[in-house]
């Protein structure tokens, strides 16, 4: 068992707050940042991600069981598997998630039955941009102008 501190139980507590209706957003990103969460890793041990709605997302994870949840949902968890994952702090996640040139979040437990997701920033050209693209306005790109799957990753 992947022991992770008392904040994990703090940033659960928040989730489950706001999942009732009554909790605070600014405790609630408070308690993200002080918790330290799996986050998986790709090739070359880089942050994974996930694309979904032009927006890259980084899965962390309160537990090794939401990991593996997440795993299973995605036909990817195999009993004989190495899952190469990294333990950080929430407030590193946003860090490293602020300085991505593409708009990036995070998501804790997303696959679980309390997912929180913590959007970008995102500046007023980026929001039009992303908006043309969905709408297929901007030609001369490659690929699918939809939403994506956001269980497809990525690496950051």
């Amino acid at each position: 068992m992947i022991d992770l501190g008392p904040s994990v139980a703090v940033l659960r507590a928040e989730i489950e707050s706001f999942y009732a209706g009554f909790g605070s957003p600014a405790a609630l990103r408070a308690a993200f940042r002080e918790a330290v969460l799996l986050v998986p890793l790709a090739e070359g041990s880089r942050i994974s991600t996930s694309k979904y709605g032009g927006v890259d997302w980084i899965c962390a994870f309160t537990s090794a069981e939401e990991y593996a949840g997440w795993l299973s949902r995605r036909d990817e968890l195999d009993a004989m598997g190495e899952y190469p994952y990294q333990a950080l702090s929430g407030w590193r996640l946003a860090d490293f998630a602020a300085a991505c040139v593409n708009p990036t979040g995070v998501t804790v437990d997303i696959a679980g039955s309390a997912p929180m997701a913590f959007p970008p920033n995102v500046s007023e050209e980026q929001a039009a941009i992303a908006q043309e693209h969905r709408s297929g306005l901007i030609t001369g790109r490659t690929g699918p102008s939809s939403v994506g799957d956001p269980l497809d990753d990525e690496v950051a």
